[in-house]
């Protein structure tokens, strides 16, 4: 009977440790995936060419592309929050607090250009949630996807040699861009 009553507690015990660890064991991989790469960028691969860093981003699975992204914004004393699950996100990789105000992040780890379809989109998200945003990624830039995110009061983008800066270990991108010092408007929403 004791040996019965021992073994039932040892299960509560363990079923009450299991569900305090709630980051699932693919997110834990993934972390550490991204801190890993995150103390190489910041120590002596920081030297290495940048077409060598971005094929290593590249090559790097796509969602521990996002935690090394909310890593390397940590190391830097921001305040992060992490999504529960990485698909069905809704468009939102991970939110930041930058100065004061919470900024969502969208992460493409790509080789080629953005498609500016996706900067329209994550534009939108950001109007629908009355927040800025983030969009960091892997690849080239466009023209078309400039010229959207240029006449968004909303949307930054990050990449290149910004991006490398910032995985590096340098200052963040600077943010306080004319277009972005006044509020976020949104164009089919009434402003109260």
């Amino acid at each position: 009977m004791l040996l019965l009553a021992l073994s039932v507690i040892l299960i509560a015990l363990l079923a009450l440790l299991l569900n305090r660890a709630r980051v699932p064991i693919r997110h834990r991989w993934r972390r550490r995936q991204a801190r890993a790469m995150a103390l190489q960028l910041r120590g002596k691969d920081r030297l290495q060419p940048p077409q060598l860093l971005y094929a290593r981003l590249r090559a790097m699975d796509p969602l521990a592309f996002e935690e090394l992204l909310l890593e390397c914004f940590e190391r830097r004393g921001h305040r992060i929050v992490r999504n529960r699950r990485y698909t069905g996100d809704g468009g939102i990789d991970g939110q930041v607090m930058i100065e004061g105000e919470i900024w969502l992040i969208q992460a493409k780890r790509y080789a080629n250009t953005i498609r500016p379809e996706h900067v329209a989109a994550f534009d939108a998200l950001c109007c629908a949630k009355g927040r800025r945003g983030l969009f960091i990624h892997t690849g080239r830039t466009g023209p078309q996807s400039r010229v959207m995110a240029a006449g968004s009061d909303r949307v930054a983008i990050v990449s290149g040699r910004a991006l490398l800066s910032f995985l590096t270990g340098a200052p963040l991108p600077d943010l306080t861009v004319p277009q972005l010092l006044h509020s976020p408007t949104c164009p089919n929403r009434r402003q109260i």
